[in-house]
């Protein structure tokens, strides 16, 4: 069976994001290991889940230029919970930028925030 394990996703900084995504978003590190100088195979991944963002760090003016705007302003990233509200209230309580009220839809609750980028992800539970 073939499945998507990484998605790249571009960063400033390793160190910024690892902090972000583990201490905002409650997300594990899978991997943190140096490549090089200044490359790194960074993984993170929501507890529990089995797909990771490769955090990758700009390293040309066009990849720094894509970072917050990865989907070109659109969603770009669907955060399944399997309890919309307990997650809800917690990313509201640790500052996390929602930009509308959540809504019930006929796939389930969802509401659209931004990442420490300006990424646009669903937080969503479905039905």
């Amino acid at each position: 069976m073939n499945q998507i394990t990484h998605l790249t996703y571009l960063v400033r900084d390793y160190d910024e994001a690892i902090q972000y995504f583990l201490n905002t978003l409650q997300f594990e590190l899978v991997e943190d290991t140096r490549l090089d100088e200044t490359k790194r195979w960074v993984l993170v991944r929501p507890r529990g889940g089995t797909t990771s963002l490769l955090l990758a760090q700009a390293a040309s003016p066009e990849q720094a230029a894509a970072i917050g705007n990865q989907s070109g302003g659109r969603v770009f990233l669907f955060l399944h919970s399997d309890d919309f509200w307990r997650d809800y209230n917690l990313m509201r309580s640790l500052k996390v930028e929602f930009m509308e009220d959540p809504r019930e839809e006929v796939y389930g609750t969802v509401a659209v925030f931004k990442d420490l980028y300006g990424n646009k992800w669903d937080l969503l539970q479905p039905k």
